[in-house]
């Protein structure tokens, strides 16, 4: 068999690609290549987790994305932070574990996306989980991805639990459990005080493998059809003038694992899509599929920001140098202290309104001051929380500026778009600063720095939202998934008129989940691995809830 040839291609070695080629690299009868633009994923950032920050401002392993001009963001761009390197986003990501809500995974099977549902996935998401801290049904234990507590969180945490607790709102023990409502801590994709990527969970130990080639720093250009069958892509090497093209062939299928954006663009490069955006930009129609590229959604989030002289919250003054220099010492002397902490180490999930069937946002809470420049590290003290909002209803769309592959899409997330989005964060706020004025606080004599006190009504929230809202980085939806003619993929994650070609990453779902997205994509690429293989998939779990 020649070098260039193998049963499946996988493009995009981010979360869902690390997955799926240790899973059908598991036969060694399968021949599988896994592709990546950008490098290794070797940066001493990328594997502490109390660097997440820092790891995101590494240009070397970022895309460099950002949205159009958005309308109702006051025509502010919005960074759209995507890595670029071997574990995708998973190598510069929070790190959080949240599934979302069981009823969004019922939604999706509701319209059409049969074998989608809650008890469908659930098995899915045991399947890769090794949880070291709950038990239960809702966990796994011997799957290669590791979920863990944060270990002596930041005692402000106590005070937020405890402010929430005084405004009668709910404890909740377990977001991954029967009731994902409530406050309280939550867990990350961390293991041994170290990022639990992709790399580290699934590719790592699958390297070993000879039915498995990795290549790094290569971009694919198109997938290269034949009757309206994938059989190879074409890669680019190298930059500008220097780069060369490379043909790989798949005998048995080609699986698009680039995320919300990586994944419509190879579409739209290869010649599927809307065929008049195509013709106008000189290329070949190869499959008129209008809807490619549209769907595209995000969670937007505002924030309140207090400072405060105390220097109890996480960062860097003289005050904490004593204490700073310790924890450093115990990173690196045990892998333990606040370093291995991914810093968000609480959140509420919350129905911001009556009426609600489940928790419209998502406030998450910062026990560290947010710096009002680009240093990745708080400088002085203070603590922020967010609200996200959870099921945006505005929708956007992704679009080529050019043929050429190495060029940035134009991504327009129409953040906004519907008025009724704007709603359930202001709310949030409000709520966000009546938390902050609950008396577990009161010893820190914070000051809120933003909005600022001037900030009361409806409408001053709304314009303060307008100026300052920014995404959390959960694109999603522009190869949706569904059982009707106009989406993208089918229910088996097929690319609707053509042959061996898949798409499986967050690029699929319907609609965002009540929660973050990497737990999620990881579910995706287990059972898009049984469709695959032809493998059965487990039996669904019906448990009881208690929502």
């Amino acid at each position: 068999m020649s070098e260039h040839v193998f049963d499946f291609i996988v493009a995009g070695a981010g979360t869902a690609g690390c997955v799926l080629a240790n899973r059908l690299s598991e036969d060694p009868k399968n021949r599988v290549c896994l592709i990546e633009a950008g490098g290794r994923d070797s940066h001493p950032f990328i594997g502490v987790p109390a660097l997440v920050g820092a790891a995101l401002t590494l240009q070397k392993y970022s895309w460099g994305l950002e949205t159009v001009p958005q309308t109702h963001l006051n025509g502010r761009k919005i960074p759209i932070p995507r890595g670029r390197v071997l574990g995708g986003s998973s190598s510069v990501n929070g790190m959080v574990y949240f599934r979302g809500h069981p009823k969004d995974y019922d939604d999706w099977a509701a319209r059409g996306n049969t074998g989608w549902s809650w008890a469908d996935v659930l098995p899915y998401f045991l399947r890769s989980e090794n949880n070291e801290d709950y038990a239960g049904p809702y966990h796994g234990h011997d799957g290669p991805m590791h979920v863990s507590s944060i270990h002596n969180p930041n005692r402000l945490n106590d005070v937020f639990a405890d402010a929430m607790g005084s405004l009668q709102f709910r404890h909740c023990d377990d977001f991954n459990g029967s009731n994902p409502e409530g406050y309280g801590l939550r867990q990350g994709a961390i293991r041994s005080g170290r990022r639990e990527s992709g790399v580290t969970a699934f590719l790592k130990p699958a390297r070993h493998r000879p039915n498995l080639t990795v290549m790094t720093d290569a971009a694919v250009a198109r997938v290269v059809l034949e009757d309206r069958r994938a059989i190879g892509v074409d890669v680019l090497q190298g930059d500008g003038t220097s780069s060369t093209t490379q043909r790989l062939l798949a005998r048995r299928e080609v699986v698009l694992c680039g995320g919300a954006i990586g994944s419509p663009q190879m579409l739209l490069l290869s010649g599927i899509g809307a065929g008049a955006a195509l013709q106008a930009l000189g290329i070949a129609v190869q499959h008129h599929l209008p809807s490619v590229g549209e769907n595209y959604h995000d969670h937007l989030a505002a924030n309140v920001q207090m400072w405060t002289a105390n220097s109890q919250s996480y960062g860097i003054s003289w005050k904490a140098l004593p204490r700073g220099a310790w924890n450093v010492l115990q990173y690196l002397a045990a892998r333990s202290g606040p370093f291995a902490s991914n810093v968000f180490e609480s959140h509420a999930v919350l129905r911001s309104m009556p009426g609600l069937d489940r928790p419209d946002i998502q406030v998450v809470f910062q026990p560290a001051r947010r710096n009002q420049n680009l240093f990745p590290l708080p400088l002085g003290h203070g603590f922020v929380l967010s609200t996200v909002l959870l099921h945006p209803k505005s929708r956007g769309r992704l679009t080529l500026a050019s043929p050429d592959p190495r060029a940035k899409p134009l991504v327009d997330p129409n953040l906004l778009g519907e008025p009724d989005d704007i709603k359930p964060i202001v709310r949030g706020l409000k709520l966000s600063r009546r938390v902050f004025a609950a008396p577990p606080f009161a010893p820190y004599r914070a000051t809120e720095f933003l909005p600022g006190t001037k900030v009361q009504a409806d409408d001053d929230w709304g314009d303060y939202i307008r100026a300052t809202a920014a995404t959390v980085h959960h694109p999603a939806g522009s190869c949706r998934m569904g059982a009707d003619d106009s989406s993208v993929v089918t229910p088996q994650l097929k690319v609707r008129g053509i042959e061996a070609l898949r798409v499986a990453d967050a690029s699929i779902f319907p609609q965002l989940m009540g929660g973050n997205t990497n737990a999620p994509v990881v579910m995706v690429a287990e059972k898009a691995a049984d469709m695959i293989l032809g493998r059965a998939p487990p039996a669904p779990m019906h448990l009881a809830r208690s929502d």
